[in-house]
This record gives C-alpha cells, structure tokens and sequence, in this order.
C-alpha cells in the first residue's frame, strides 16, 4: 500500500517509517546477490547510500549512462528481477522505490517477496555487470531459492515516473517477522534509481550471556531512532550505523542554530553558555545497563559541537507510542542523567568509562544532547542486556 502524503506547494512528504534503518544500503553491508539484466546500468546501485546522480551527455557502450538498476527492453517473455542480501536481518516497516531521472525508461510496476534464510546463500560472485544479463548458470544456482516462492510483502503496484514531484514512492509493510533477503520485481523491465528497506534490526538475544558486553545502541542489536531537533546536514540514525563514519555526510549534524549570542562565552571548564541545543532520542536495542560510552566526532574538525550530555528512561511499548514527537514536551521529569554535560572535541574519539557515568540501572530509551549545535559521527552505549525490573 502507497504511504505518500503532499505537503504545501504539492511536494512529497516521507512517512514515518524513512526515520528507521535502511537495512539493505551497501555501507551496513546489503548486497545484491542476483539480477536477471544489468545492461544499461548494474542492480548494485539500487543499494548506495548517496542521492542519485545524472550526467548530461555521458554514454556508456551499452547506452546512457544512470545511477540506478536499468535493465534493457525486453523482448523475450517474462520480467525482470534481483535478490538482495539484507545487511541486517530485522523486520521491515516500509520501502522507499526512488525513480529519480528514470522518466521515460522507469519500471512501470514492482512487487516485493521475502524470505528467512538460515544458511548462507552461495552464488557466483557477481562482479562486472554492466552490458549483460544472467547466464544458464546464474538461473540454474538461483533456482534452488525456489524464490518466486517467497512471501509477498508487496503485491504488484505501479510506479510514478521519475520526475521531482513524482519520484518518491514509499510503501508501509505490515509483518512483523524477520528477514534476511528480498526479491524485487520489476514489471516488466526498465530502471528504478535507489531501492531501500526501513525497518529495525533483529538478533536473537537468547545467545547472548549474561555477562557479554554489547553495544546496546547499535542498529545491528535492533536500536531505532524515533525522534530529534534538527538533521538538516544529516540524520541522526547515522550515530549507530556500522564501524567508523566514511565522511561528515555519514553522521548527525545540525544547521548552525540562530540563537547563538553574538559573541560567546564560556564556563571554567570550557563548556559554552549558549540558550539553545539539539537532541535525539533512542530506543536501545535491548534493555540494559550501561557502563562504558563512546563518542565519535571522527571527521566533525571545524563543525564538532561544544558538549554533550545523555539521559536515559524506562518506557513501555504504550507510553512510546503516546509520547511519539512529544519528547520534549512529555519526558521532562522521566528523563535521568546518565553522562552529564562533557565537553567534546573535533575529530576525536571520546572513551567514558562507569566512573564518570551517574546511573547504574536498567534503561530502555536514552536521549542525546549537543549544545549547541553540530556534527556527530558515531555513538556507542556499551553494556550487558538486562530484563526489566
């Protein structure tokens, strides 16, 4: 089912769902394991992170060049498909199918199934694709998915073209299960530019002893943002993506806020007295007790905030849902302080051991604060799962 509202002035408004984690984008590890054509562009660039791009005048040998999945027209019965390799097994809430630039080679239709799969999947590497189309063999190793089997999570449903006020086409998903793979059709041939599955990570916490240490905030172990101040640079879901930030477009950062005093002055411990400041809010990804913080500003060297400080509460799956885009307003008197106001420095790693932490309980939901405005590259909440007292 289409999820696409219209704001003022006609533009595209993105549901709610485009705040959570892309689990198929390739910098999280998704991959594209098989694809019936590549020829005039390859299906690995459904998967990138950055907005799609186009070249006036660039040909490739095999046609114009774009920054999408095309495949050539077809002409033989059937229609065209791929399987992508989710970076991180989870449930899915939604998709996002961007036909950017695609305007008179878009694919009309799509459908989505997905699947489970306990064993990794072996296929023949891919590599260069362009200019081709899957072989008897590639068909024959595929096969054993039996994927044309797999459960529908979006039954055939038309496109819009790739125009700027057509674009973006976003679709809610309603299991609640959790899968490793997709297979994406398109109907019955042509291109589509980025290809991304918003969900939340799922791992089987069972395995996981009583005294190993986790990064409870990582998108790996199931954490999800649900609300903040401002992204205008980029989103704060970026704080618990994987390994060390790329760049600063793979971090949280904020406009520069115009509350800032003209000239501005700071405290004994270089903590700078500004009005303002931005914050994030976090559902860990199991309930637990936090004894060791890392804070990235890795890439932030003229734009890192000034300080941080971190809260933490304990709040139910109810009282999530009533508060939702109410954090500041409903959580005043739940929130503890977890890290108090710490002042940060410009590309640096931080390390925050428990002696400079203030808590020592249990905690499902933490909040971020940075005074009093900036970049952030990456966060982790390093602890052991706990239940719920």
């Amino acid at each position: 089912m289409s999820s696409l509202t219209r704001g003022h002035g006609g533009e595209q408004q993105a549901p709610e769902f485009v705040q959570m984690n892309n689990l198929a984008c390739e910098s999280v590890g998704g991959k594209v394991l098989f694809a019936t054509d590549d020829w005039f562009a390859v299906a690995e660039n459904l998967l990138k992170k950055g907005d799609p791009e186009f070249k006036v005048g660039l040909f490739t040998e095999y046609g114009k060049w774009m920054d999408g999945w095309e495949t050539r027209r077809k002409r033989i019965p059937g229609h065209d498909w791929c399987i992508i390799e989710l970076g991180v097994p989870g449930v899915i809430h939604g998709f996002h199918v961007d036909t950017h630039f695609f305007t008179g080679n878009y694919a009309p239709r799509i459908s989505v199934q997905a699947a489970c799969l306990q064993e990794k999947i072996s296929l023949s590497p891919r590599g260069e694709r362009i200019g081709s189309a899957a072989s008897e063999d590639d068909f024959k190793a595929v096969e054993r998915l039996h994927s044309e089997k797999w459960e529908s999570l979006l039954k055939m449903t038309e496109l819009k073209p790739g125009y700027a006020e057509s674009c973006h086409n976003y679709f809610h998903v309603s299991s609640k299960e959790r899968w490793t793979h997709i297979r994406l059709n398109i109907y019955p041939d042509g291109g589509i530019a980025r290809f991304k599955v918003y969900g939340i990570g799922q791992r089987d916490w069972s395995l996981c002893g009583p005294n190993d240490l986790e990064d409870l905030l990582s998108m790996t172990n199931g954490s999800v943002c649900l609300g903040y101040s401002d992204a205008h640079y980029g989103h704060p879901r970026n704080l618990i993506g994987l390994g060390r930030a790329a760049d600063m477009g793979d971090g949280w950062e904020t406009a520069r806020r115009l509350d800032r005093p003209p000239i501005l002055k700071a405290n004994e411990n270089g903590i700078l007295q500004v009005p303002g400041n931005e914050w994030t809010v976090f559902r860990l990804g199991h309930p637990g007790l936090i004894t060791h913080i890392e804070i990235d500003t890795n890439h932030f060297k003229g734009n890192a905030p000034n300080s941080c400080k971190i809260e933490a509460c304990i709040l139910t799956p109810k009282e999530e849902e009533r508060i939702k885009e109410k954090w500041t307003e409903k959580l005043d008197n739940k929130w503890k302080t977890l890290l108090a106001v710490t002042q940060l420095h410009p590309h640096k790693r931080h390390f925050i051991d428990g002696t400079s932490l203030s808590l020592k309980e249990v905690f499902t939901h933490v909040k971020i604060t940075i005074a009093p405005d900036g970049g952030i590259s990456r966060l982790r909440l390093w602890g052991f799962p706990r239940q719920l007292p």
